[in-house]
């Protein structure tokens, strides 16, 4: 079978695909296996005088047994802070998939709109995994009522105001505000952070359930650049600390000399929903006299989430993630 002279042209125009991915999936076992699929002819029961019998469709899974979804979404996670724009084989050979099998889903993410194709043929995260990510409830419904406490704090530090929930055993900033002048940070909005050794993080970890901070602080030590390794004894020590206190304390040295103060946000149960924290230039500004306006902060959308601190008194586990 023979490719039709427009359809490489279609393919380009529609999936955002090129000419030469075009022709490499149209001569791999994959596509000879979909056009196999599209034209098997029906199986008939030679016993019987009756319709043809369908022939039993073909699974969708590959050969390997993995769901297709799951080598779609392996294709979205090569994406990192450092790879934000990859061609069709570096994609392919970082989410460990054949290049035909992965032409032939990034042409379908790119027509969804998970995936956009630059001009220089490589490949970006689409707008439209933003749109539905922004729809996350613990992400964006707590953003939208924090947001306004955020930047009131933030108009008086004029430094880094940050906000994280905590996805499985690590926590994501969900919001940053940080002015032209503030110093180098870390992380971004959307970026993964540890909870053993930022300031959200061990706020998050304090306010988890014991099984899951059991199995944190029984994991090796982190080993980040510009913070100091905490033992297991100090991480216990530290948490305990933080759950009578409410407030976290993280001094980094890389990428530049900062300091963060945080605290936990509440929702109406009591969980540690989020970790709200401030980061400004080691020696500048006294922890101590950052804390209390940290604490405020956070109490205050702790309440507009429907907190009540006496009614609450004692529940300080974070809701199941």
């Amino acid at each position: 079978m023979t490719l039709h002279p427009n359809s490489a042209a279609v393919m380009k125009h529609q999936l955002g695909v090129s000419l030469d991915e075009t022709l490499l999936w149209w001569g791999s076992p994959a596509a000879n296996e979909e056009r196999f699929e599209m034209t098997a002819v029906p199986e008939r029961n030679p016993d019987s005088a009756g319709p043809a019998t369908p022939a039993p469709a073909r699974g969708k899974r590959p050969k390997q047994g993995e769901p297709v979804i799951d080598r779609a979404l392996s294709l979205l996670a090569v994406f990192t802070d450092r790879r934000r724009a990859l061609t069709l084989s570096e994609m392919a050979r970082y989410a460990d998939i054949p290049a035909p099998t992965a032409l032939r889903l990034i042409a379908r993410l790119v027509a969804w709109g998970a995936l956009e194709r630059l001009d220089d043929g490589r490949y970006v995260v689409g707008v439209r995994l933003w749109e539905v990510a922004s729809l996350s409830p613990r992400g964006h419904g707590v953003r939208e009522i924090a947001l306004p406490y955020l930047e009131d704090l933030f108009e008086v530090t004029r430094h880094h105001v940050l906000l994280a929930v905590r996805d499985k055993d690590e926590a994501v900033l969900i919001e940053r505000l940080s002015s032209k002048q503030a110093t180098e940070v870390a992380y971004r909005v959307g970026g993964r952070a540890p909870l053993r050794s930022t300031a959200v993080g061990l706020v998050l970890l304090a306010g988890a359930d014991t099984a899951f901070q059991e199995a944190v602080i029984k994991q090796p030590a982190d080993e980040e650049a510009g913070v100091d390794t905490m033992p297991e004894g100090q991480l216990r020590r530290t948490l305990s600390d933080v759950r009578r206190t409410g407030v976290a304390m993280i001094r980094r040295s890389a990428p530049s000399r900062t300091v963060s103060v945080a605290s936990p946000i509440f929702d109406a149960q009591g969980a540690v929903v989020a970790a709200l924290s401030i980061v400004v230039p080691d020696g500048a500004t006294p922890p101590n006299v950052l804390a209390p306006a940290v604490q405020a902060t956070a109490r205050a959308v702790s309440r507009n989430l429907g907190f009540n601190a006496e009614a609450s008194a004692g529940v300080r586990h974070q809701a199941p993630v």
